[in-house]
């Protein structure tokens, strides 16, 4: 059981659920870190009374250090802010639930600290992947998935003889709220639409990523490196309950499964708990009310960005982190009504095309300048 966690980004979704799984536990919080939402990260730190608060917006912390001058806490900001609570002492886990690049040299940041890190931040691998899992050998640091379906396939590898008898790992895929729909179909879609996820409570940007169904593209590059499989042994397969998190097959063809029902609690206790299993806020699967499981092939000409991301991992290099950065400003580009649903999944793959083959990552510079160079692209493209 862990003794002490720390948590970047407390105040979003998979925060917020975090500290409600801690709630359950004898786990104490030692730090917290967000953005700029203060009202409620001044709630979180009344009640869990962490040791560090980081706010990574400047004028944000100015306001939190004046709301919570009657404690103890020690309010930091920015970046260097945030690094701070992903290398905290007294933290034995840092779960990493902040969006987006940013998310990356906290990471490294933690990792080069000899800190556990229980990554929600999809960013992380995708973009930094080769840096990131080098870096967690070199330092003796263990990852822990936390997104449902990368989770789904840790506990099912538990039972892994060897990983020899891995054969492949098959994704599930809720298939968003445009399940079905032909490219014609989605020519006028609009933000508020492309918002209405059938299953799963997330932020803005994510829910946009499950309607292009990029989410599972970076699944694709994410799962390659956390299992160490190269993108032809990992499959995804469209499950629209979402009961059934992810699966793996052996080279027997039995497949195993991880069931539950769709709360992200279950897999964020597991990181934090692991490998103990201990009861959960979660209400337990009843199978028999669900009466029916539904598998599909995903339809990758219509959610183009799912082959995007699997061409860009086969491709290398710097190429998923050009994927990422351009669908971060298409989709906030989408989210502002200045381009269509469709033209996202343009612009990341014409992004990715776009940057130079370059097969060693050796710093984060590196990333972080093709990061910039596919953001400028789009902006450049878009006008």
């Amino acid at each position: 059981m862990r003794r002490c966690l720390s948590i970047l980004g407390s105040t979003g979704s998979i925060g917020t659920q975090a500290l409600d799984v801690v709630r359950g536990l004898n786990v104490k919080v030692c730090a917290l870190a967000a953005n700029a939402n203060t009202a409620l990260l001044e709630e979180q730190i009344r009640e869990f009374k962490p040791e560090l608060a980081a706010v990574f917006d400047e004028s944000a912390a100015k306001k939190l250090k004046i709301a919570v001058a009657d404690t103890p806490v020690r309010v930091v900001t920015g970046m260097d802010g945030l690094c701070e609570a992903a290398a905290m002492e007294s933290a034995d886990l840092i779960l990493n639930s902040v969006v987006g690049m940013v998310g990356l040299v906290p990471t490294l940041t933690a990792i080069g600290a000899g800190k556990d890190v229980a990554l929600a931040n999809k960013e992380t691998l995708v973009a930094g992947g080769s840096l990131v899992m080098e870096a967690a050998k070199k330092n003796s640091a263990k990852i822990f998935p936390v997104d449902s379906e990368h989770s789904a396939v840790f506990q099912c590898l538990q039972g892994c003889p060897e990983k020899k008898a891995l054969k492949r790992i098959l994704l599930t895929a809720s298939g968003g709220p445009f399940f079905g729909k032909n490219r014609d179909q989605l020519i006028h879609v609009t933000p508020q639409q492309a918002l209405r996820h059938p299953n799963w409570n997330m932020g803005a940007k994510v829910t946009i990523d499950s309607a292009t169904m990029m989410n599972k593209g970076l699944e694709i590059i994410e799962a390659s490196w956390l299992f160490d499989l190269p993108a032809s042994k990992i499959s995804v397969v469209v499950h629209r309950e979402s009961v059934v998190h992810s699966m793996i097959e052996y080279e027997d063809h039995s497949v195993i499964a991880q069931l539950g029902l769709p709360d992200m609690r279950i897999p964020i206790q597991y990181a934090i708990t692991w490998p103990q299993r201990l009861p959960s806020p979660v209400a337990q699967l009843s199978l028999t009310d669900y009466g029916k499981l539904t598998f599909f092939e995903p339809d990758f000409q219509t959610f183009s960005c799912l082959d995007t991301c699997k061409k860009a991992i086969e491709r290398g290099g710097l190429a998923p982190a050009a994927a990422n950065g351009a669908n971060e400003v298409a989709v906030k580009l989408f989210l502002d009504g200045r381009i269509s649903f469709l033209r996202i999944g343009e612009l990341v793959r014409s992004a990715m095309e776009n940057q130079p083959d370059v097969q060693t990552v050796s710093s984060v510079d590196d990333i972080l300048n093709a990061d910039r160079n596919a953001r400028d692209y789009v902006f450049g493209a878009v006008g």
